[in-house]
């Protein structure tokens, strides 16, 4: 089974313009992303996925694999599916964000290995315990499963609601890195948004209206993606004390 990682890395960004050449202890953030997941058994081929010329010259700088993509996709999903179009030996492909410098390598094992003997499954995502400081963040995605472990519904708002405060109650966190079949990708990239997803603006919820599964494993890892400055400061305080 072949798999393919791609690291989408978009160059502009309301809060953190140039995010993906973020200076992280002299390196930039891109390549953290990119070493990070090279450090995973599964893929066979990692490679960036990028819009601007100044990221897809620093990831050649530093040897990796990079492909320039066009401007104009509306979405991630759009971008990631022209990589596939361009990779039709690649059977599974794996998308982390390109701002997951801290990613663990064995998530992404762990989402390639879901597939090993599922051949009906299509898509793959993660998620984990949310502490309860997030609980009414919009920017932490919840998700809720079946006793499956297939996602029922996935929500800015918090879910399951407790009505009544009860011991154990348990909310899980959404973890934006996701596996996909390669034909199942284009399939999705081709589908139109759905009303809940414009709602919610959450891709994700298009393969939910359209009546596709999505497995949701979980994991003890804690994401700690970079949306703003603080998120940065905070990753560069964690690489700073690990090094």
């Amino acid at each position: 089974m072949k798999i393919l990682c791609v690291i989408p890395a978009r160059y502009a960004s309301t809060r953190l313009p140039g995010k993906p050449l973020s200076d992280i202890a002299g390196k930039p953030m891109i390549r953290y992303v990119y070493e990070r997941c090279m450090l995973a058994k599964r893929p066979d081929k990692v490679l960036v996925a990028t819009d601007h010329e100044l990221v897809y010259k620093a990831v050649k700088s530093f040897g990796g694999n990079v492909m320039l993509t066009s401007a104009d996709h509306p979405t991630g999903t759009d971008r990631l599916a022209e990589v596939a179009q361009s990779y039709p030996e690649a059977e599974i492909i794996i998308n982390v964000q390109g701002d997951e410098p801290l990613i663990a390598p064995q998530v992404i094992d762990e989402l390639a290995a879901a597939f090993d003997h599922a051949p009906g499954l299509k898509m793959a995502t993660l998620m984990t315990e949310m502490e309860e400081e997030e609980y009414n963040n919009p920017a932490a995605v919840k998700v809720v499963t079946d006793r499956q472990g297939f996602a029922l519904y996935f929500s800015r708002s918090l879910i399951p609601y407790p009505r009544v405060k009860q011991d154990g109650f348990t909310v899980h966190k959404h973890i934006g890195i996701y596996a996909y079949r390669r034909e199942f990708l284009l399939a999705f990239a081709a589908l139109k948004p759905t009303p809940l997803e414009k709602t919610e603006s959450l891709e994700q919820l298009r393969a939910l209206e359209y009546g596709y599964r999505i497995k949701v494993l979980k994991t003890d890892f804690q994401s700690i993606g970079v949306d703003t400055p603080e998120d940065l400061d905070r990753v560069r305080e964690i690489v700073a004390q690990g090094s």
